[in-house]
């Protein structure tokens, strides 16, 4: 079976580290991107020197007709799609729920869960047998986040019930449906939270003593995407050092 695969938030961080270990598979990407166009071609670049094929699509997950353009480009650039990567998700200042502004939550909201949303049923309705679903949730939807981002860790709870129920629903047409929960991964998203130096702050409290990185994350994708995990589905993967 060829591999082609749509992975959001490709242009950086986990997204890009995704794309580049998954071309050394033998996956043809589709790297979706919302904003930085040269930051996704540098990452088509690196599938292609990695001896894959590659295309940079910009698409805004959280607006239906991005994502429809982006399924398509994918699929008329690279072959039908038999791959997600649900991974495009932003993060906001730190406070307290009684704090929060509107127009942070509901943009959270729009790019991680309706985003996510929109992706999935994209996948589901042009996949066939074989074809696989990883979505990009976070150890914030089981340990609430409070004080920091109580909504971002209810957008990834909503992440984790698609999971189990898309898991559910295509497991009979031979889709596989499944999550990855990374804990605190030096990337760029914590610069959204208005505290550059988060990452470093929390390492105290990782059992492991140290933040995981874009590529170990992209490791557990690639299992759960490759036929080694063809008994796997409705899982969601935490790859957290312990948290």
């Amino acid at each position: 079976m060829e591999h082609v695969t749509v992975v959001t938030g490709g242009s950086r961080g986990i997204g890009a580290a995704t794309c580049l270990r998954l071309a050394r598979d033998g996956h043809r990407i589709a790297v979706g991107y919302r904003s930085n166009a040269h930051a996704a071609e540098q990452v088509v670049a690196g599938v292609r020197a990695a001896g894959a094929d590659a295309v940079a699509v910009r698409a805004d997950t959280s607006a239906e007709d991005d994502v429809l353009a982006l399924f398509d480009a994918a699929a008329q650039r690279l072959g039908p799609v038999t791959g997600l990567v649900n991974n495009a998700g932003i993060a906001s200042p730190l406070g307290p729920l009684a704090d929060l502004d509107t127009g942070e939550l509901r943009r959270v909201m729009d790019v991680n869960v309706i985003g996510a949303f929109l992706c999935a049923r994209q996948a589901a309705r042009v996949m066939t047998a074989g074809g696989a679903i990883v979505n990009v949730s976070s150890t914030a939807a089981t340990l609430g986040s409070p004080g920091n981002y109580v909504h971002y860790a209810a957008s990834k709870a909503a992440v984790d019930a698609l999971t189990l129920g898309l898991a559910k629903e295509l497991a009979a047409a031979g889709v596989r449906v499944n999550g990855v929960a990374p804990g605190f991964v030096h990337t760029e998203i914590h610069e959204q939270t208005g505290d550059p130096n988060r990452a470093a702050n929390v390492v105290a409290r990782i059992p492991a003593g140290r933040l995981g990185t874009p590529e170990e994350i992209a490791e557990a994708i690639a299992w759960l995407l490759s036929p080694a995990a063809s008994y796997a589905t409705g899982t969601t993967l935490r790859v957290a050092g312990g948290l």
